[in-house]
């Protein structure tokens, strides 16, 4: 059956507009921000170009008659997740030490929605931070050409970029798993667009082959405990007597769905997360995991975007890297006989 119904039509955003005037987005943005910044002839074309695409803006009077607005952007990817909120504490911290206020937006794991937002607060904010970002790097660029970009837990190309130094925390796990007599394990890998989740897999892969220790793969998984869940399944049909999972939520229901079925933790499977979040005290056995001092993730990143704004003659690029370490505690033991 054919569907006739009638199609959205698709948002105009100020990409669009910047192109059919010949003018970078930045100038967009301040055209209908800060008009008094841009030249007349100028700013008409782009009331012109917007008005042919159908483009329309809110302005905030408040933020256009200031040179700032004193606001800064705060992006997760998913902030039921406990990681994204104790990111969020140390960049609210560092942001309010310094004057500023803090917008947050919740992508709810989609690059789409990301985008769409950041596009409707762009206008109203300093700076945006991007968490965990699932948006392409290209997509980034064009909110680069806007607004200075800060992305955590992240590398992207000519933006500050606050990253773990994940093979060093991977390295402490594996080493004592190999201790322990482990030689097979098993990597429950997170969403298929998450930069963290490749540099993790990465990372478990070449320590790995350096123990001599046998590693698979089983994903993508949504990174929740239904995910832990769904992987368990998996496992359970080839199990090996050791498991890092992308994240602490899928490694609790991992823990959660295999005791179900009368396997025990450490006994049969040692079980490491990522993050340390707070779900690895809550559950029986308390979680292992990865992490760096995660609220530093945030101040660092605050710390960054401010320069950035302080600094704009001189745009910054670098790459800061967070030491992370093993958390170890209940979930850890000796090799069972599924090594």
């Amino acid at each position: 059956m054919t569907d006739t119904s009638p199609q959205k039509p698709k948002r105009v955003t100020i990409y669009d507009v910047a192109k059919e005037a010949g003018v970078a987005p930045s100038t967009v943005s301040r055209a209908f921000s800060r008009p008094g910044r841009v030249n007349a002839q100028t700013g008409q074309r782009i009331r012109e170009a917007a008005n042919r695409l159908g483009y329309r803006t809110k302005p905030v009077s408040r933020i256009d008659q200031g040179e700032a607005s004193n606001i800064l952007a705060f992006v997760v990817a998913d902030i039921s997740n406990p990681v994204y909120a104790q990111i969020m504490r140390g960049f609210q911290s560092e942001a309010t030490n310094n004057g500023y206020t803090v917008l947050l937006i919740d992508s709810q794991e989609d690059d789409i929605a990301e985008r769409k937002a950041i596009e409707n607060v762009l206008h109203l904010v300093d700076g945006v931070v991007l968490t965990s970002s699932r948006m392409s790097d290209s997509s980034i660029n064009q909110v680069v050409k806007v607004k200075p970009v800060v992305a955590v837990n992240r590398n992207t190309a000519g933006i500050p970029s606050i990253i773990p130094d994940v093979e060093r925390g991977v390295e402490q796990a594996i080493n004592q798993l190999h201790k322990l007599g482990h030689t097979r394990l098993t990597y429950l890998s997170g969403p298929p667009a998450s930069w963290a989740d490749g540099m993790r897999w990465r990372a478990v892969t070449d320590v790995c082959e350096k123990y001599g220790i046998h590693v698979r793969r089983i994903g993508p998984n949504t990174p929740y405990l239904e995910g832990g869940v769904e992987a368990a399944k998996v496992w359970l049909t080839q199990p090996t007597s050791a498991v890092i999972a992308y994240n602490d939520l899928l490694a609790v229901g991992f823990i959660k769905a295999i005791q179900r079925t009368g396997l025990d933790v450490p006994r049969d499977a040692s079980v490491i997360g990522f993050d340390n979040s707070m779900a690895s005290f809550l559950t029986t056995p308390t979680l292992s995991s990865i992490a760096p001092p995660t609220a530093m993730l945030g101040v660092r990143a605050a710390r960054a975007l401010i320069t950035q704004l302080r600094h704009r003659s001189a745009p910054s690029a670098e790459t800061i890297v967070v030491p992370m370490k093993l958390f170890t505690r209940e979930s850890i033991g000796p090799a069972s006989t599924f090594s």
